[in-house]
């Protein structure tokens, strides 16, 4: 009997350790937020939002997140769809889609600072052609954050969405056209919500690495358009402000948990909802 029990514990030993050290972590942060040069309180808290301009970063910082986000959406979806619909070899596409994961994030982002440049490839080929007459600033901005940060966490939203649509049955697609629907209907109305669940996960997973980035917002962003990541970066490694830094994080995780436990629980509704239909 207990030969038969071990194998089951052992396999929930290393679940269970990253449990623990996530607890830990976000314990430890919770005790430092509270830590104030006088003893214990919501100091730090209440510094924080006394703020204005701590208060914009945080907004920004959502604001960048969501932005993100919509962005895979329409960049990732169409990308899956047509890998989950290919014939060929679809193990080539995906090595072009995971390919970027295997370049260092430092990287890719002085790869778009080159490429999006008042003197990079991007306005150097509109320059020529005429189509602008002084470059675009796509640098040092939102705009670049954005367009970063969409290159460096999309492929988790196509990897998302393409387990959903490679394990769809596609006789649903064949039942739908055979009742004299198109193929944009049959999308609409079948493909689309039966992979919602996919669409919501990869929806979550970007948004939360959104949130934590900081290498591409300091690159990308400069000090006008930064990230609250990237002021929790400055203020534990320049200011050594401890304390605040950590009240900050806290912020951030609570922020992010906001948006993520609805879009959970839609999941669920969801996955329940295509079940159904299912059966």
């Amino acid at each position: 009997m207990m030969r038969a029990i071990r194998p089951p514990l052992l396999l929930l030993a290393p679940p269970a350790l990253l449990v623990a050290l996530f607890v830990v972590g976000v314990g430890y942060l919770v005790v430092e937020s509270l830590h104030t040069g006088a003893g214990w309180g919501l100091d730090n808290f209440v510094r924080f939002f006394e703020r204005p301009d701590y208060v914009a970063v945080l907004v920004r910082t959502i604001v960048i997140a969501v932005a993100v986000t919509a962005c895979a959406a329409l960049v990732g979806y169409p990308i899956a769809y047509v890998i989950a619909r290919y014939r060929g070899n679809r193990n080539f596409l995906m090595m072009l889609v995971i390919m970027p994961w295997l370049v260092s994030v430092v990287v890719r982002t002085y790869g778009w600072m080159v490429i999006l440049g008042p003197r990079g490839t991007l306005n150097s080929m509109l320059l020529s052609a005429g189509v602008i007459d002084t470059p675009l600033r796509l640098i040092f901005n939102m705009t670049g954050v954005v367009i970063g940060l969409v290159h460096v966490f999309c492929p988790f939203f196509i990897v998302s969405v393409l387990a959903v649509l490679l394990y769809l049955d596609r006789s649903l697609d064949e039942a739908s056209q055979t009742l004299s629907a198109g193929p944009f209907k049959t999308f609409w109305h079948v493909t689309l919500p039966l992979s919602m669940p996919g669409v919501i996960t990869g929806a979550m997973l970007v948004y939360l690495l959104s949130t934590g980035a900081i290498v591409t917002p300091l690159l990308l962003g400069g000090v006008r358009d930064g990230m609250l990541a990237t002021q929790i970066y400055q203020d534990v490694l320049q200011v050594f402000d401890y304390p605040k830094a950590a009240s900050m994080a806290v912020v951030l995780l609570l922020t992010a948990f906001t948006l993520v436990i609805p879009l959970q629980w839609l999941e669920r509704r969801v996955a329940a909802r295509v079940s159904g239909r299912g059966a």
